[in-house]
């Protein structure tokens, strides 16, 4: 289910490193390259270790040798459930769940697999998918442990009112929140040896937002530290730190900024000609590899989708509902081992914010509808959380902000129901205008999340510090 992309997964560490190898190089990385697409990941695994120990190849091939290594790894974090792991766990809500049962839901695109050495294992985040995904099991779960209170299904329906109440020109700026972000970075103990510098880049608010003002950085441990340009597309906090035996390490922020909430009422009849030999135009309707690809089935769903539509407007919202309609969140892989997203969503009719927005962006670019990428944290109360949503440019309006995965609200005001097509709340914290973007000062070794930045980044001299190596934490406080 989940195979097919580990053949893009390979070829994007490729893309993301420089430099050319030897023919008998790159018939020794080829060779692991096809072990770890047949999921035969101790034999390349093995194959990678003796060809370092050689010191027979270059500095480059070495590298290259290293990421295949670092997929390895990855892949064998994201998939840790056996059969009889699911089994066990999905008997609590019925006892007669069997492996029958099992590959139904396989069949159904419920729960995500991939054969590792000859063996089959699951995601580990599939229980909680199949609850969301099989509403069966959505049903069973209600009624043994009780009915899920969507407090921010509430909060979001109270405070678009109030938001749309007060917003009474387009694009106004509205309901103003001020804000204090307390944020970690907690590097396990003896994760590097002691003595040796620790790296951390951490996330900060971007400064050329209309939307995000008066941000000041108030405190930081250690105190000496980089804040990247206003200009950087990911814009980070850079920190360093000794490792000390046997202590974690940690790394701390305290900013303070003021958000505020957006929605642009836009009808078809406002809607004005692209100036399409605008540079602005030209970028941001172009494929970006590897995520934003105009591949067949892309032009294919966007042509079902929109048919002979050419208000942009009208292009956004059928999008928007489209996805709406046929796409349910879930939990998701980590990016990194899943570099074809908008693949796997139209192949599996799941996944999370990020995912979502990406099928997004890659139909509304095809369609002549110029989009980008924005992300960070969501901050709304008792729902703090990483998120992903875009802006789409319309002529004359300029940028509008657009959240695919918070939906259609379930409110008979249509304004309300429709708010997130053409506006966005307050409780946000944009850290990105792009993805996939260098950092300053730069990272040495490949990234943890190579296309998105959110938790943050942590490296030392001697390789890249993944998730499961360091901890992360973010405290709101409302002023």
């Amino acid at each position: 289910m989940v195979r097919k992309f580990l053949n893009l997964t390979l070829t994007i560490f490729f893309l993301c490193l420089s430099g050319c190898t030897s023919d008998s190089g790159d018939m020794v990385i080829s060779r692991i390259e096809k072990l770890i697409q047949r999921g035969d990941l101790k034999a390349a695994a093995s194959m990678a270790g003796q060809v370092l120990k050689s010191e027979t190849h270059s500095a480059t091939e070495c590298t290259k040798i290293d990421s295949l290594l670092e997929t390895i790894v990855r892949i064998k974090k994201e998939f840790t459930l056996t059969d009889s792991d699911v089994i066990k766990r999905m008997r609590k809500y019925n006892p007669f769940f069997d492996k029958n049962e099992l590959r139904r839901l396989e069949k159904e695109h419920k729960i995500d697999f991939l054969p590792i050495d000859n063996k089959k294992f699951y995601f580990k985040n599939s229980i909680g998918n199949i609850f969301r995904l099989d509403s069966t099991y959505n049903g069973l779960k209600t009624q043994k442990d009780g009915p899920e209170q969507d407090s921010l299904a509430h909060f979001k329906l109270a405070n678009l009112a109030e938001v749309l109440k007060s917003t009474q020109h387009f694009g106004e700026l509205a309901n103003p929140v001020k804000m204090k972000l307390s944020y970690t970075i907690t590097v396990a103990p003896n994760a590097v040896p002691p003595g040796e510098m620790i790296r951390c880049w951490m996330p900060f608010p971007r400064e050329n937002h209309s939307r995000q003002q008066n941000v000041k950085l108030l405190q930081t441990d250690p105190i000496q530290h980089t804040v990247s340009p206003a200009s950087d597309f990911q814009r980070s906090l850079y920190l360093e730190k000794s490792a000390t035996a046997n202590l974690p390490t940690v790394f701390h922020s305290e900013i303070q900024f003021t958000s505020f909430a957006q929605s642009f009422q836009l009808t078809p009849e406002m809607m004005r000609p692209y100036q399409q030999e605008d540079l602005l135009y030209q970028v941001y309707v172009a494929e970006k590899p590897p995520q934003i690809i105009f591949n067949p089935r892309i032009k294919s769903l966007a042509k079902r989708i929109l048919q002979d539509e050419t208000n942009p407007l009208h292009k956004v919202r059928k999008i928007y509902r489209w996805i709406n309609d046929s796409v349910t969140w879930a939990s998701a892989l980590e990016y990194s081992v899943m570099p074809d997203i908008p693949g796997f969503v139209l192949e599996n009719h799941h996944g999370d914010c990020g995912m979502q927005t990406l099928l997004f962006m890659t139909l509304a670019r095809y369609a002549g509808i110029p989009v980008k990428w924005q992300s960070g944290w969501m901050l709304h109360p008792g729902a703090v959380n990483l998120h992903d949503w875009c802006e789409v440019w319309f002529e004359g309006f300029g940028w509008v902000p657009l959240d695919q995965s918070f939906g259609l609200q379930e409110s008979q005001n249509e304004k309300i129901r429709d708010f997130y097509i053409t506006g966005i709340d307050a409780y946000r914290l944009i850290v990105n205008d792009d993805i996939s973007q260098p950092f300053t000062p730069g990272k040495k070794h490949f990234r943890s999340e190579p296309y998105d930045f959110q938790r943050g980044e942590v490296e030392w001299k001697g390789g890249n510090l993944y998730f499961d190596k360091w901890s992360w934490h973010m405290e709101v406080s409302y002023e």
